[in-house]
């Protein structure tokens, strides 16, 4: 010791200062030890005495004994640091290579103010953290510690190498950490060990993504449609295995499958093969399970009570006595934050101000008349740790006037850790008063009316100030009444317990009293004794023996306030009370300490609870007795709950130390901790179990949970109670060793479940701490807790990093807490975090409020700065993979046995299209050019189209002649200026409007093939030009039909930096074209001609193109007129992209052929006026109206909150008798929803909302139309549908999944529900594709190629068995037929059509077959900042992509919640998250997500994330 000779507390203030701020550093690691002697030593040398301290020695020579107490003394001894490393070292031979998170640099950077060490938030009294800076590393003088600095001592190590005590962890209270901070502390700051092949990142590249505004049609790297479905999407993958060459993520994730190649413990058993059995796996129970074998346990009885004659008949008559024999004698000593006596309290003053209180209390409150108080009543008692003189008054004086004191913490905030549970304790005690000093009321929080903030979850209060001045001097006549000690409640203990309720244990007058007996005569007090309390007086230790115990014997106390630890640590020598000791704490202490005389058989560690009180203490040794008893234990052993001596794993032992035996008068059982409390064996770990007139009775007001825990009856093997004495619980986790002597090993609080076996969550802790935390972890913060996540509980470890640590550093530590806690205690971790230093939840000790650490954990709060989890690795109950059986089974089995099974064919079909009436219509319009023209010969004017802008003004119309005309000048155009010959491609490059309309009817009437194309975004070229070209390209287009404007951008500088803008075919600008009419309309020789081609990119990043034939045409418009019931007198509104698909013959095709009129309204109009489409509904009092899901959005997003504006306008939507979604995709059931559901108050009936389906082989499946059934919604079992198979379900019930009809099938189409892989029909019963017969299907795809095996495969293909002649298209789609309750027109039940998914886009992973839209709407609930995400599959890995809505210092929050709900709800291990910014996710122009382009940009690192996990 530097400073042997020298009193520190009678040093300068500056000295001291210097002193404190060396230490810091010192914790933190900013100076090596020799560095820290050095200044020290510098320091101190002008007050150097060279005599040894003779007051020091004095104290310690002292025969009183040092009571240590020991809840938790399940404590590593020297072995384990060497665990530590050795398991360590063990995994460095193997090289583990864990990918490591890729962060934005904005993210978290530091500025140099912030980078410092952050000021302690804790109160400023009883804060922890200082001394658990070392993580509880108790260290020599540096001679002894010399040879352990080897270059690669990563570990923290300490005397003897016993650095960590479990007891070191967030739950340690201050008192073991005066202590630690007593002694010379050493951090031994070295280099850390090399970090496998983890390469720091390299920046991320950045590529702009597209704006959410502008929705981009972007194929995934041209892939068009013709090549079959199975090659490669991506042209950017060359490698052999399809991964990028030179992208950086998929490198990390080569990285993470090679991790997770390792084998997992349980491995999996034989495969999977009954379909419903879809359980969690059971783990079979392990044959070599240690179980107990001992006798049963026989209660353990301690020594009688001994009767003392001059004992008093009640705490408050010693009380009296001492006050009126001894008034002179010191009863207290309070130091101040600088370790000087601040004041001394006689039993004189004590008795008198006690009594002046319980007189005020009593008489002086409220009116003569009405007293607010009478005994019985509960007050609460608010006093700052560093002033014990007020808390005693104010205790004895409730005590003199009987009514009950209910100690509790100063609120410091309305935002303290666990206010609103110390609310509860205060209601459920019924406590109206709270007793509190004046200083301490004037640093309450105030409103700004000056009144006290009521805090959350708290009862009104009425605070009394009991300072002296304020107290009323009884008259001579009054003496508080003094009744024999009986069984009323004396106090109320506060209790936090797991799930963070707080209760309080009410403890009798009669208890109180005769536990002060058991600890005098545990202990040996003798009257006038002088005590030091270092512990918290309001409760447990500090309060039975520092308060209570005390004053029964007249003892002095001297209250040492926490603060005095940081600046003078020597004033605490006199007598030691520890609250969590440890064996390698009480070790370090006596190894520093005996050299001054220190005596080990003084050191007494014990067991406490709040419900048993003091369970057992070790009793104060005679000089030259043995050595207390030690235990070394298998931890494998303690994990199955029984004892057994470690012999062969030296890495994974436990060693513990006793705490002594069982309280004077008490009778003490184990029992096991779960289930009935039945005895255990001799050599089995269970609940200590107390009997005793000394322990708390009831948790006040709370009688059920009181019966579990005060009043149980322990039973034998056979389940029959041993007797009719009630035990109490102590929450304690022990058992008795030879000689009566009790060990303790952790408490039930602590204990972690994990797969049927036992942790505690402190020896994780001290194993964590092992692991040089001096670079990473702040001052040793570090929670653990479980979480329950898929049928088990996961451990969970939380730390506070360092603000100097690197990211380096801190996943180097993250990853090697992982390896030693894998090696020593058998359990995986599934979540490591670090947080910020200082964040986390404190509680009014400092230390870490576990439970609302775990609360933010859930809620996404916590906000880290570094997260590693480790699903793959803890999670070994998921179900067993499903082999997919192989198809042995022949067509007649599978016919009859659907047959036997009363399964009918899963088919449907819509009405018959048959001739209608007036067959020269038909006949007419069997070309849509022949419709146009026989219509602008008879019906001229009648308005065909009229289109809307922003503000709802119409800016054109085009009537049956005007379109006929513009048609002619177009033709005319083509043949003249473009000189293009019958059959050629002309692309189409118009904003919606009627100018597209007259161009496509232009083609058709020159001969020409139109092929329609969005037209490039004038705002994003880079990303949307491209497309356009690959179109153009593909459809060998022979010219181009566009805008003057349109013509302008093509030509651009601009575009040239993204195409070559020299090869464009011919363009034609149609704005003012000369009149002229073409020689003659083109009629085609037969109706089987391509009247025009349909491109559209799909969701898997697909370019496809498809013919239409004019038969086709004519049939879809026909099928189409007949649903919607479509007439020349009949109007309709589109908002939709006129592109492809649907929307484009209802733009386009329709209305020439129905008559009706078409009211257009392009859809970006809706983004600088969202109410346009619901306005001219209402105002043109629309009843059929066309949308698309993006309009709904937009909608639903800018008039969420303006519905009661949109009613002020007038706009009433009660005329809209159907309105209908046109999509390729299953429908959005809570978006029709929300949509019905905010529009209800402006009139939309809830039945008007309905969907359509339409495919690439067929572009119009199936639309709700205008009679018929209403869309019905099934809920099916998510579980079966990943077998393909179908189970409906009630709402509501777990894992149930709500599907909507996709419309009522159109007229003249057949569907049937196929089996992909066989080609067989399938049952009703299940999932399987949708294949399509109508006279309306496609030709075929447009490809270059003329691959026809791809064409023969989707377009006419045949069942294998059934109805071998029918042809067939695939249409790439999975769903299935159920047949209703309810009636078509017909009279026949009416069978409906269920769209569930993408075939091409559907997740097979462990066999089954997800839709990643299910997952994805899982995702979007877990956090309420995820604003879209996405998944995929890459190399079997789950990736899941979430665009972050809230600040980035959320991002991190999101990894957890997005794996759990994902495990939860699926299944399913999510392998990497990905956190991105708002709108990188790519949406095409029908409002679906384009996956594959997501991944190929994802593994290309042009994502630019926020935050990339890899999961392990």
């Amino acid at each position: 010791m530097a400073d042997r000779g020298v009193d520190v507390s009678a040093l300068p203030k500056e000295v001291r200062d210097q002193l404190a701020e060396l230490d810091l550093e010192l914790s933190e690691g900013d100076i090596t030890q020799k560095g820290y002697e050095k200044k020290r030593t510098k320091l101190l040398a002008p007050y150097f005495i060279h005599s040894p301290d003779h007051n020091l020695q004095k104290y310690l020579n002292l025969k009183t004994q040092h009571c240590v107490e020991c809840v938790l003394l399940s404590v590593y001894a020297d072995i384990h640091t060497e665990a530590v490393q050795a398991a360590l070292a063990k995994h460095k031979e193997e090289k583990m290579a864990l990918p490591m998170p890729t962060k934005r640099r904005s993210t978290y950077v530091q500025s140099p103010i912030q980078a410092r060490t952050p000021p302690d938030s804790s109160s400023g009294s009883e804060d922890e953290t200082s001394a658990r800076r070392q993580s509880a590393v108790v260290a020599p003088p540096p001679s002894a510690n010399s040879n352990l600095q080897s270059p690669d001592s990563w570990i923290n190590r300490s005397v003897q190498g016993s650095s960590t005590s479990s007891s070191a962890s967030s739950t340690l209270s201050h008192g073991e950490e005066w202590m630690t901070a007593l002694l010379t502390l050493s951090s031994i700051t070295s280099p850390a060990a090399p970090s496998g092949n983890n390469a720091p990142p390299p920046d991320v590249t950045a590529g702009a993504p597209p704006s959410r505004g502008s929705r981009v049609d972007l194929p995934s790297n041209a892939v068009v449609r013709g090549m079959s479905r199975g090659q490669s999407r991506s042209s950017m993958m060359e490698t052999a295995d399809g991964v990028p060459v030179s992208s950086r993520v998929s490198t990390k994730i080569q990285q993470l499958l090679n991790t997770l190649k390792r084998p997992k413990r349980p491995p999996l058993s034989e495969f999977f093969t009954d379909d419903s059995e879809e359980i969690v796996e059971v783990p079979q129970p392990d044959p070599n399970t240690p179980k107990p074998e001992g006798r049963q346990i026989i209660p353990v009885k301690g020594e009688p009570l001994g009767v003392v004659s001059n004992w008093p008949p009640a705490l408050q008559a010693a009380l009296a006595r001492w006050g009126a024999t001894q008034g002179k004698s010191p009863a207290l000593t309070a130091l101040d934050i600088t370790g000087r006596v601040l004041y001394t309290l006689t039993y004189g003053k004590l008795w008198s101000r006690s009594v002046k209180l319980a007189y005020t209390l009593l008489n002086k409150l409220g009116t003569k008349n009405e007293q607010i108080l009478k005994p019985g009543d509960r007050v609460a008692l608010v006093y700052p740790n560093s002033d014990p003189g007020m808390f005693w008054v104010s205790f004895y004086g409730c005590l003199l006037a009987e009514v009950i004191p209910v100690p509790i913490e100063v609120p410091l905030s309305r935002k303290d850790a666990g206010i609103s549970q110390v609310g509860f304790l205060l209601g459920s005690c019924g406590v109206g008063l709270a007793l509190t000093s004046e200083i301490c009321l004037k640093g309450l929080p105030k409103t700004p009316t000056g009144e006290i903030l009521q805090f959350k979850g708290w009862p009104r209060l009425k605070w009394v100030v009991t300072d002296s001045k304020y107290l009323t001097k009884p008259s001579k006549d009054w003496q508080p009444h003094i009744p024999t000690a009986n069984t009323d409640p004396a106090y109320i203990e506060y209790k936090a317990s797991k799930d963070s309720t707080v209760v309080g244990v009410a403890v009798s007058k009669v208890a109180m009293l005769t536990h002060c007996q058991a600890l005098t005569q545990a202990c040996n007090y003798c009257e006038g004794e002088t005590l030091v309390n270092v512990l918290d007086f309001k409760k447990d230790m500090g309060l039975w023996h520092g308060v209570l115990t005390a004053v029964m014997n007249r003892i002095h106390t001297i209250s040492v306030p926490y603060a005095v630890m940081k600046a003078c640590p020597l004033s605490w020598v006199q007598r030691v009370h520890i609250h969590k000791g440890s064996v390698s704490s009480c070790d370090a202490f006596l190894n520093v300490f005996q050299s001054h005389g220190l005596k080990p058989e003084v050191i007494c560690p014990c067991a406490t609870s709040p419900e048993a009180m003091t369970v057992a203490i070790r009793r104060p040794g005679v000089l030259g007795t043995p050595l207390p008893a030690r235990a070394i234990l298998s931890m494998g052993g303690l994990s199955h709950g029984v004892i057994r001596v470690n012999t062969e794993d030296k890495n994974s032992a436990l060693t513990v130390q006793d705490v002594g035996h069982v309280m004077p008068g008490a009778l003490m059982c184990i029992v096991k901790p779960d289930g009935p409390p039945q005895l255990c064996k001799t050599d089995e770990i269970g609940e200590i179990i107390i009997n005793s007139r000394a322990g708390g009775t009831m948790y006040y007001n709370l009688p059920g949970v009181t019966k579990n825990t005060f009043e149980v009856i322990p039973v034998n093997a056979n389940g029959v109670p041993i007797g009719e004495i009630p035990f109490v619980r102590s929450g304690l986790l022990g058992f008795v060793g030879p000689g009566s002597l009790i060990f303790v090993v952790g408490k039930i609080e602590g204990l972690l479940m994990v797969s049927g076996r036992r942790h505690n969550a402190d020896d994780l802790v001290a194993t964590a701490l092992a692991v040089e935390p001096v670079k990473t972890v702040y001052r040793g913060r570090i929670a653990v807790f479980s979480v329950t996540v898929f049928y088990d509980e996961r451990v969970v470890i939380v730390a506070e990093q360092r603000p100097d640590a690197s990211e380096e550093d801190s996943f180097q530590w993250m990853s090697r807490v992982l390896q030693a806690i894998d090696s020593i205690h058998q359990v995986g971790l599934y979540c490591l975090a670090l947080v910020p230093a200082n964040t986390l939840p404190k509680t009014p000790l400092g230390g870490i409020h576990i439970s609302d650490t775990k609360q933010f954990f859930l809620d996404g709060n916590l906000h880290p700065c570094n997260i590693l989890m480790c699903p793959h690795t803890c999670v070994t109950n998921l179900p067993k993979p499903r082999q997919k059986q192989p198809v042995g089974v022949g067509p007649a089995s599978v016919m009859v046995g659907n047959l036997v099974a009363g399964k009918r064919i899963a088919q449907a079909a819509g009405r018959d299209l048959g001739m209608i009436e007036d067959q020269d219509l038909v006949r007419k319009h069997q070309y849509l050019t022949e419709a146009l023209h026989w219509r602008a010969q008879t019906d001229p004017d009648h308005v065909l189209y009229v289109l809307l802008n922003a503000k709802g003004v119409t800016v054109s119309t085009a009537s049956c002649v005007q379109l006929h005309k513009r048609a002619e000048k177009i033709a005319a155009a083509l043949t003249e200026k473009g000189s293009i010959n019958t059959g050629e491609n002309v692309v189409l490059l118009y904003p919606p409007g009627i100018d597209l309309i007259a161009a496509f009817y232009g083609c058709l009437y020159a001969g020409c093939v139109p092929v329609n194309v969005r037209p490039p975004h004038p705002q994003n070229l880079a990303a949307t030009l491209p497309t356009v070209r690959m179109i153009i390209d593909v459809s060998k287009a022979a010219c181009i039909l566009t805008t003057q404007n349109l013509m302008r951008t093509l030509r651009s500088k601009e575009a040239a930096a993204s195409v070559n803008i020299k090869t464009w075919p011919m363009i034609i600008d149609t704005d003012d074209l000369p009149r002229r009419r073409p020689p003659q309309i083109y009629k085609p020789p037969t109706a089987e001609m391509i009247a025009y081609l349909d491109f559209s990119v799909s969701t898997t990043g697909m370019l496809t193109g498809v013919k239409i034939s004019h038969a086709a045409v004519s049939a879809l418009c026909r099928s189409v007129k007949l649903q919607c019931e479509l007439y020349s007198s009949r109007q309709i509104a589109i908002c939709l992209d006129p592109y492809c698909g649907l929307g484009f013959v209802l733009w386009c095709l329709a209305s020439v052929y129905s008559g009706h009129q078409s009211i257009l309204i392009p859809p970006f109009e809706l983004e600088s006026c969202s109410s346009l489409w619901l306005s001219t509904l209402s105002q043109y009092r629309i009843r059929d109206t066309f949308c698309s899901y993006s309009v709904m959005e937009l909608c639903i997003k800018g008039l969420g909150t303006q519905t009661d504006l949109l009613k002020a306008r007038g706009v009433n939507l009660s005329c809209v008798r159907s309105c209908v979604v046109i999509a390729e995709e299953r429908p959005r059931l809570a978006l029709t929803h929300s949509f019905s559901k905010l529009f209800k108050d402006v009139g939309l009936s809830s039945r008007a909302v309905s969907t359509a389906f339409g495919s690439r082989v067929n572009l119009a499946i199936c639309l709700q139309g205008t009679t018929g059934p209403d869309p019905c919604t099934v809920y099916v079992d998510m579980k079966s549908l990943r077998h393909d198979r179908l189970r409906l379900v009630e709402r509501g019930a777990p894992q149930s999944l709500p599907l909507m009809e996709s419309g009522k099938i159109l007229p003249g189409v057949r569907v049937i529900i196929v089996n992909p892989e066989t080609r067989g029909p399938l049952g009703d019963s299940h999932l399987g594709e949708i294949w399509v017969n109508s006279p309306h299907n496609a030709s075929g795809y447009y490809t270059i190629y003329g691959e026809e095996s791809l064409q023969a495969d989707h377009f006419n293909t045949k069942l294998s068995f059934g109805d071998p002649q029918t042809l067939w298209a695939r249409t790439g789609y999975l769903g299935f037929v159920k047949r209703t309750e309810l009636l078509e027109a017909s009279g026949d039940r009416h069978d409906a059509l269920f769209v569930v998914g993408s075939l091409d886009e559907t997740l097979e992973l462990r066999g089954l077959r997800y839709h990643p839209t299910d997952i994805e709407t899982s995702v979007s609930r877990a956090h309420r900042s995820i604003a879209e995400s996405a998944v995929f599959t890459w190399t079997n890995l789950l990736v899941v992509v979430s665009e972050l809505c809230g600040s980035e210092q959320d991002a991190l929050d999101l990894v957890p919640l997005i794996t759990n709900v994902v495990l939860e709800e699926h299944h399913l291990i999510v392998g990497v998250v990905v956190i991105v910014d708002p709108g990188v996710i790519p949406i095409n122009s029908r409002g679906e997500k384009q996956r594959m382009h997501l991944r190929d940009s994802f593994l290309a690192d042009q994502l630019d994330p926020i935050y990339v996990a890899y999961n392990m």
